[in-house]
C-alpha cells in the first residue's frame, strides 16, 4: 500500500460534505452511524456507515457509473501484532485465508471470483491485512458469502497439509522478493537496527525463515482467533450497489459471526538513537548502496506532512538537492529521500547508489553536505507550490476507480475511525508552511543520529561507509503478556444453509466506450473518448519503430532507448529542471520511453491545465536541446545499468531466452537497452540523426481520453502540424531461430536462492479475432488464470514457487509463447518436470467440459471491469488504432468465446504447444541444480549471461 492512502472518487464537481449523525437502529439492530453526501465545494467520497451488533463496521459507497462492485475486508492486524519468534504470522495467514473454509472448497475462492469475471487478492503490511475483489455487480452476494465464510468458518478447514504448502509458498515469496533480489534485505537489516529488540517494526512483514520453520498450525489458529473477529474488521463495499442491499446481505452473512476478543490500538514511543548506528552486509550487486534512516513521525501525526515536503526538497525529482549534487554531477546513479510513515512510527530515509568509482564514505559526506545546504537555502515558494499541487493532483489522478474509493474509505476507517478523513487529509497538505518544514528538520534530522546501512558487492566488505558499530541487543527485552491462552472457536448459528452458493443477479449491461477518430493534415491518426468522471486528460502518443529500427545498424543497439531518455531532458527553451518544475506546478506529467517496436509518450494533465501541458509537450517533442552534458550522464547511467543486469536473475533469464528464440543477427535478440559495446559506440550526433530520421508524424498515433471532447481537443493539437512527416522505413521482421528439439540452457548464478525458469517457443502475431485470440482462450486454463493447471500444480499443490503461468505475447510481429516461474533451488529439476508434464498433458488430452465452462464464464464476464478508468479506456483505444480494429471487434470476440467448442480448444492445444520443440532456460546455482537437470532426459547446454556457449 502506498504511504499516502490511495484515494479514489468521482470528481464531476468539487463538492462538499453533509454529515448526518444517526442514532436510530434498524429493526435488525444494525446501527446507522453516519451518512456523508456531497454538498457545497468540499471534496468527499459519499458513503453510509453502519455497525453490526457483533462490532463489524460496514461502509457503503454508491456509484452506478460502471456495472462493477469492489468489496474490501480490512482487518486491523499486521506484523505489528506479532511477537518475537513468531514473525510473519499475519502475512502467512493472508495466504491461508485463500485455502478454503467450511463451505468453500480448496482453491475455490480464486476459481469462483475468476469464473464470475472478477479479480481478487489480499495484502499485508505492518498495520493491517485486507482482502478484496472487484467483480460485476450482479456477483455482490457471492463476494460477501465468500468473505464471511472465511471470517467465521475457516479454522476447521485449516489442515496440516495446507499449512505446509502455504509455508513453502511464503518461503518462495521471501526467496523471490528478498533473498534472491538485489538489495532485497535492506529493509530487514535497517529495521532490526532502528527499532529496539522486540519492537514489532524491528522485523519485516514477510518474517524470518526460522520463525516460519518454527511455527505450527495451532500457533496460526490462535493468531486467527485473537485478531480476525468482526469487531476488528471493516467491510467496505463500493460501486453499483445500494446501502440497503449491502446492509441486508452483511446482516445475513456476517451478522451471525461472534465477536472476537477486544482489540486496543497500540502506541509505542519512537526509538531514540544515542549514536549513528553503522551496519553493513554483502550482496550480489554492482552498485554499492548507502542508506541513512532517521526515526521520524507516525502516520497522521502533525509532523508527517512537513517531513514529506522535506523529503521532496532534499531528494525527490530533478529539482531536489540530491539530484543536483549527486546525480547531475554523475557521482551517483540514484539519490533520493522519502518519509514512509506507519501507525507506530515513521522513517525518514536517504538512499544513494553511487557509481562504482565513488566510495560510500564520500557519499555519506555529500549527503551531510546536502543537509547543510538545505539549512542555508531553506524552502522556496516554488517548492512549496510544487509539493501542494503535486500531492493533490497525484491523488486526483488515482480517483478514477471504485476500488480506489473503497480502499480509501477502508483505510481511513481502520486508522482514524473516520472514513471521511479525505477533506482533513487534503487540508493538512494544503496548510503546510515553510516554518513547519524547518521545525521538523530541526526536530528529527539536524544533529540527530541515524542507522547508516552499507550494502556492498560480495567480496568487498572493506568498502563499507564505516566499520559496523551496532549489534542487536536482546537484553532488557520483556515478552508481552500472553494474549492467546483460552481462546475458543465458536462457530455462528445460522437459519439458512451456507453451503449453497448464492445465485447471481442478472448480468449487467456492459457498454464499449464510444469513441471518435480524426487525423491531422500531416498524417497523425487520433482516436479519443470522453471520460468526465475525473477532471483529467490522458494522452498516449505512439511512434512506430523503437528498438526494431536498430536492425538497420545493430552496432548502435540501444539508441532508441537513449533517444527517448534524451527527450525527457531539456528543450531549446527550458532546462530539464525548469520543465520538471512547471509540470509539477501544473500537476502534469510527460514521459518518453522506447519499447521493442514503438517509442511512446505518456501525458497526464488536469483538464484545466491542458493548454500549458501541451505547450511543454511541444517543447519536448519538437524542440529538444540534446545537450552534451545530459547525453554524457545518461549514456554513463545506461552503461552501468547494462552491467548491472548480470546481478538480476529474472533479467538474465529473459535476455538469454530472447537471444535463443530470435537467434544471432536478429535485433530482437539484443536487449532494447543495448549492450556495453553498442551503447559505448553511440554519440550525441547519432542520437540527433536517429531522432531526425525516425521521429516522424507519418508513423504516429495519438490516443486522447478524459474530460474533453473532439471539438475542444483538436484545436489544442494544432501544434502537431509543425511536426514533419518524413518517410520512415520500418525493417521487416527477421526470421527467428528454429528449435530442432527441446533443450535445457543453463546459466550459472552462484548461491542463488531461487532458479528462474523460462520455457517456450516463437508463436503467433496479435490478431484480435483470429488464431491469436483463440489461442489465448485455449491457454487460459493452462497458465493464464490463478487457478490454472500450471499455477495450481507448482504453487498450490507442490509449494515450489510464489507463482507460475504461461501466455502468448505477439504484436504485429510474432511473439513468444512463454511459461515461467521463479522456483526454489532444490526443486529446479522437479519444476521443469511439472511444467512440461502439464503442457504435454494439455496438448494430448485437452480441456475438460468443466474447464471450458469456467473459461467462457471467466473471460466473458470480465468485460464489466475493462473500461472503468481513463487508462483502461486509453489502452482499449490504443489497440483499436494500432491494429486497425473495426468497431464490432469486441462483439466478434464475445461470439468466438461463446461458440468455441471443446474440439476447437483441443485442436489449438495440439497445434500451439510443441513440447518437443521448446527452449528451456534456467538461471540458478549450477552446482546445486545441474546434476538433477541432467537426469531429466534433455540435453543440458551451459551458456553465459549473454547467451553464449561456454
Amino acid at each position: 500500500m502506498r504511504k499516502k492512502i490511495q484515494l479514489s472518487i468521482l470528481m464531476l464537481a468539487f463538492v462538499g460534505l453533509q454529515l448526518q449523525a444517526q442514532t436510530m437502529k434498524s429493526p435488525s439492530q444494525t446501527k446507522l452511524v453516519e451518512k456523508v453526501t456531497r454538498k457545497g465545494t468540499e471534496l468527499v467520497i459519499p458513503y453510509e456507515k453502519y455497525v453490526l451488533p457483533n462490532g463489524l463496521t460496514v461502509i457503503v459507497h454508491e456509484d452506478h457509473s460502471d456495472p462493477i462492485v469492489h468489496v474490501d475486508v480490512t482487518y486491523h492486524v499486521g506484523s505489528a501484532r506479532e511477537e518475537v519468534g513468531k514473525s510473519g504470522f499475519a502475512h502467512f495467514f493472508e495466504h491461508m485465508m485463500f485455502q478454503g473454509s467450511d463451505n468453500v472448497g480448496d482453491e475455490a475462492h480464486f476459481k469462483i471470483i475468476s469464473e464470475a469475471g472478477g479479480t481478487l487478492n489480499g495484502s499485508t503490511n505492518r498495520d493491517r491485512t485486507n482482502y478484496y475483489e472487484t467483480l460485476p455487480s450482479n456477483q455482490l452476494e457471492t463476494a460477501l458469502w465468500l468473505e464471511a465464510d472465511r471470517m467465521g468458518f475457516l479454522l476447521d478447514a485449516v489442515t496440516q497439509k495446507k499449512f505446509e504448502i502455504q509455508r513453502s509458498t511464503v518461503k518462495n515469496e521471501r526467496g523471490q522478493n528478498y533473498d534472491n533480489r538485489p538489495y532485497g534485505l535492506v529493509y530487514e537489516k535497517a529495521s532490526a537496527a532502528l527499532y529496539p529488540y522486540g519492537h514489532p517494526y524491528s522485523w519485516t512483514t514477510i518474517g524470518y525463515l526460522e520463525d516460519l520453520n518454527r511455527g505450527n498450525v495451532n500457533d496460526l489458529k490462535n493468531f486467527f482467533l485473537r485478531w480476525y473477529g468482526p469487531n476488528n474488521a471493516t467491510l467496505t463495499v463500493g460501486g453499483d450497489v445500494t446501502p440497503a442491499q449491502v446492509v441486508k446481505l452483511a446482516e445475513k452473512y456476517f451478522g451471525p459471526i461472534q465477536k472476537g476478543p477486544e482489540v486496543q490500538n497500540v502506541k509505542l514511543p519512537m526509538p531514540v538513537l544515542d549514536k549513528d548506528r553503522y551496519i553493513s552486509y554483502e550482496d550480489n550487486v554492482r552498485f554499492p548502496m548507502l542508506q541513512m534512516t532517521f526515526p521520524s513521525a507516525p502516520r497522521f501525526s502533525p509532523d508527517e506532512v512537513p517531513l514529506d515536503l522535506l523529503a521532496e526538497i532534499i531528494g525527490s525529482g530533478k529539482n531536489s538537492i540530491l539530484y543536483k549534487n549527486l546525480v547531475k554531477t554523475q557521482k551517483a546513479v540514484q539519490a533520493s529521500a522519502s518519509n514512509p510513515a506507519s501507525e507506530l512510527g515513521g522513517e525518514f530515509s536517504i538512499t544513494v547508489l553511487p557509481f562504482p568509482t565513488q566510495t560510500l564514505a564520500d557519499m555519506e559526506k555529500l549527503v551531510r553536505e546536502a543537509l547543510l545546504e538545505f539549512e542555508k537555502t531553506g524552502i522556496s515558494d516554488d517548492a512549496l507550490t510544487r509539493f501542494k499541487v503535486s500531492y493533490e493532483t497525484g491523488e486526483i489522478n488515482t480517483l478514477s476507480s471504485v476500488a480506489g474509493k473503497t480502499s480509501a474509505l477502508a483505510a481511513y476507517q481502520t486508522f482514524t475511525g473516520n472514513p471521511n478523513y479525505l477533506p482533513l487529509d487534503l487540508k493538512r497538505y494544503k496548510a503546510v508552511t515553510k516554518e513547519d518544514v524547518m521545525r521538523v528538520y530541526n526536530k528529527y534530522i539536524k544533529g540527530k543520529h541515524a542507522v547508516i546501512l552499507s550494502v556492498v558487492p560480495k567480496g568487498k566488505a572493506a568498502t563499507v561507509t564505516a566499520a559496523d558499530n551496532f549489534k542487536v541487543d536482546e537484553s532488557g527485552y520483556v515478552a508481552p503478556k500472553d494474549q492467546y491462552s483460552g481462546l475458543t472457536y465458536n462457530k455462528a448459528k445460522d437459519n439458512f444453509d451456507r453451503k449453497i452458493r448464492p445465485a447471481s443477479g442478472a448480468n449487467p449491461v456492459v457498454n464499449v466506450p464510444a469513441y471518435w477518430t480524426d487525423k491531422t493534415p500531416n498524417g497523425v491518426r487520433i482516436i479519443g473518448a470522453k471520460n468526465d468522471e475525473v477532471p483529467t486528460v490522458t494522452m498516449l502518443v505512439s511512434i512506430k519503430g523503437g528498438h526494431k529500427l536498430e536492425a538497420k545498424d545493430p552496432s548502435k543497439a540501444g539508441i532508441a532507448s537513449l533517444t527517448a531518455s534524451m527527450l525527457n531532458e531539456a528543450s531549446q527553451k527550458y532546462s530539464s529542471e525548469e520543465i520538471a518544475s512547471q509540470l509539477e506546478k501544473l500537476g502534469s506529467s510527460i514521459s518518453f520511453y522506447s519499447g521493442s517496436d514503438r517509442m511512446n509518450i505518456q501525458v497526464q494533465s488536469l483538464a484545466k491545465n491542458l493548454d500549458a501541458t501541451l505547450a511543454l509537450l511541444e517543447e519536448r517533442m519538437l524542440h529538444p536541446r540534446f545537450d552534451q552534458a545530459d547525453f554524457d550522464r545518461l549514456k554513463k547511467q545506461t552503461l552501468e545499468s547494462i552491467a548491472n543486469q548480470s546481478t538480476q536473475a529474472p533479467v538474465v533469464a529473459s535476455n538469454v531466452y530472447n537471444k535463443l528464440l530470435y537467434g544471432e543477427g536478429n535485433i530482437m535478440a539484443i536487449p532494447s537497452i543495448g549492450t556495453t559495446a553498442s551503447v559505448g559506440s553511440i554519440t550525441l550526433d547519432d542520437v540527433k540523426k536517429f531522432y531526425n530520421d525516425n521521429f516522424s508524424a507519418s508513423v504516429a498515433d495519438i490516443v486522447v481520453v478524459g474530460d474533453t471532447e473532439q471539438k475542444v481537443i483538436m484545436p489544442k493539437l494544432a501544434f502537431l502540424s509543425k511536426w514533419q512527416a518524413k518517410p520512415v522505413q520500418i525493417p521487416a521482421d527477421a526470421k527467428p531461430a528454429t528449435i530442432d528439439k527441446t533443450k535445457i540452457y543453463l546459466v550459472n548464478k552462484d548461491k542463488a536462492a531461487q532458479s528462474e525458469i523460462r520455457i517456450g517457443y516463437m508463436a503467433l502475431p496479435f490478431d484480435a479475432t483470429g488464431e491469436y485470440y483463440r489461442a489465448g482462450i485455449m491457454n487460459y486454463i493452462l497458465g493464464g488464470a490463478f487457478n490454472s493447471r500450471i499455477n495450481l500444480n507448482l504453487r498450490e499443490d507442490k509449494g515450489y514457487t510464489y507463482g507460475a503461468g504461461s501466455g502468448f505475447s505477439g504484436t504485429e510481429s510474432a511473439g513468444p509463447y512463454t511459461a515461467s516461474a521463479g522456483v526454489r533451488t532444490n526443486v529446479s529439476d522437479s519444476s521443469v518436470v511439472e511444467f512440461m508434464k502439464e503442457i504435454k498433458r494439455y496438448k494430448e488430452e485437452g480441456i475438460t467440459d468443466a474447464e471450458l465452462a469456467f473459461v467462457k464464464s471467466a473471460i466473458g464476464q470480465s468485460d464489466a471491469r475493462k473500461y472503468e478508468t481513463g487508462f483502461q479506456k486509453a489502452s482499449f483505444l490504443n489497440n483499436i488504432i494500432r491494429y486497425n480494429l473495426d468497431e464490432g471487434f469486441v462483439q466478434k470476440q464475445n461470439d468466438i468465446l461463446k461458440n468455441i467448442t471443446k474440439a476447437e480448444i483441443n485442436a489449438l492445444a495440439a497445434k500451439h504447444l510443441p513440447v518437443d520443440k521448446m527452449n528451456i532456460v534456467i538461471v540458478g546455482d549450477k552446482a546445486a541444480i545441474k546434476p538433477g537437470l541432467e537426469k531429466l532426459g534433455y540435453e543440458v547446454v551451459e551458456v553465459d549471461s549473454d547467451g553464449k556457449l561456454l
